[in-house]
């Protein structure tokens, strides 16, 4: 669970540097992470930039979408955390897991 934990926040600060902050190294995003004495996780990535639409992404498993270079974090994160919210208009990230 920690590797796959590493891997959804790592595609999720990646998203936000990407896209949020358009690789602008003047630009901050911010992240906490919480850990409840039940073992259960919730990280949130936020980052200043001006959201988006979650149905506008391209589903990476349609044909089309196979060989593309990128385009498959979001689904990664959906895919490894139990819950995955956005708010702010795409802006702000939040994931949820649970202890396994």
């Amino acid at each position: 669970d920690i590797v796959a934990v590493e891997l959804a926040l790592s595609e999720a600060l990646s998203n936000a540097i990407r896209h949020g902050c358009g690789n602008d190294r003047t630009k901050n995003l911010q992240c906490s992470v919480a850990c409840e004495d039940s073992g259960e996780l919730m990280i949130v990535v936020r980052d200043p930039g001006k959201g988006f639409d979650r149905a506008a992404v391209a589903d990476p498993l349609r044909a089309e979408n196979t060989f593309k270079g990128s385009g498959r974090g979001i689904y990664l994160i959906n895919q490894i955390m139990d819950e995955l919210r956005f708010a702010e208009g795409g802006r702000e990230l939040q994931m949820r897991k649970r202890r396994s």
